[in-house]
């Protein structure tokens, strides 16, 4: 198996009595995790849980920001400035830092969450004060952006490491971007076509949109959102086809010397 690829999910998203995903089920297959800091989901409980569990299943520990909005799960449009959003973005980054460092593990990487994550991959000035204030917090941490997305060039004009990912369970707009959640269209729930999407999207490069078109994408990394009712489904299937095309599974992060730094 000469190619590789990552596989990730959206983690640590529970909060007090209130469980979200199968975390559990879910880590030890997975090559990456993204854990909520607490502003969508997440405490620090449930933080140090996930951390744990990734450091014994040797799984790449990033920071998986969003807006303050744990009613809305950090999927609802807010009107913060691209300052307040770098505060609450640098603050959320520095807590799963510094406690993946008090538990001996290493934090990877950084990847926004929901809305705040489809508004950088929008506007290039929003998300270049953002990734300028991960650069000063963590300045070794790669920045997961989505594939050919705003969030790319500012992840590289902040001097960081980017890598790109492709989402299992979303449908694409003809542009590369998410369809909106509230459009038809948005979710994949069919197993067998998230699989053959990710195959597509890992060995040809490209993703068939919402309208028929054929995008070109590219795939350092594949995401399946661990809130999903088929998320442990998706995530065993999709191992088990991406073997079946010879297609290794490997973190992001252990390539990182191959990912370009940009130069502010």
């Amino acid at each position: 198996m000469s190619k590789t690829v990552d596989l990730n999910s959206d983690l640590g998203e529970s909060f007090g009595a209130y469980k979200i995903g199968g975390d559990e089920q879910i880590i030890p297959l997975i090559t990456t995790a993204n854990l909520a800091c607490g502003m969508h989901g997440g405490d620090p409980v449930v933080l140090r849980g996930a951390i744990d569990a990734c450091i014994k299943n040797g799984v790449a520990i990033g920071a998986h920001p969003g807006y303050p909005d744990l009613q809305g799960f950090g999927r609802r449009a807010m009107a913060l400035s691209a300052d307040e959003a770098d505060a609450y973005v640098s603050y959320q980054v520095a807590a799963v830092d510094g406690m993946t460092r008090a538990q001996g593990g290493r934090m990877t990487h950084v990847k926004l969450h929901g809305a705040l994550y489809n508004r950088a991959g929008a506007e290039y000035g929003f998300a270049r004060v953002i990734c300028g204030g991960i650069a000063r917090v963590s300045p070794d941490a790669v920045f997961l952006a989505l594939s050919g997305s705003a969030m790319v060039k500012a992840g590289l004009d902040a001097g960081l490491r980017v890598a790109q990912e492709v989402f299992a369970d979303r449908g694409y707009e003809d542009d590369g971007s998410l369809v909106a959640r509230n459009k038809p269209g948005a979710m994949i729930h069919d197993e067998d076509e998230a699989v053959r999407r990710v195959v597509q999207m890992v060995r040809g490069g490209t993703v068939e949109s919402v309208t028929g078109k054929t995008i070109a994408i590219t795939a350092d990394s594949i995401c399946v959102h661990g809130d999903g009712a088929k998320a442990l489904a998706f995530v065993e299937r999709i191992r088990a086809a991406l073997c079946e095309a010879g297609v290794g599974l490997k973190a992001f992060a252990e390539s990182v010397a191959s990912l370009a730094r940009g130069v502010d």
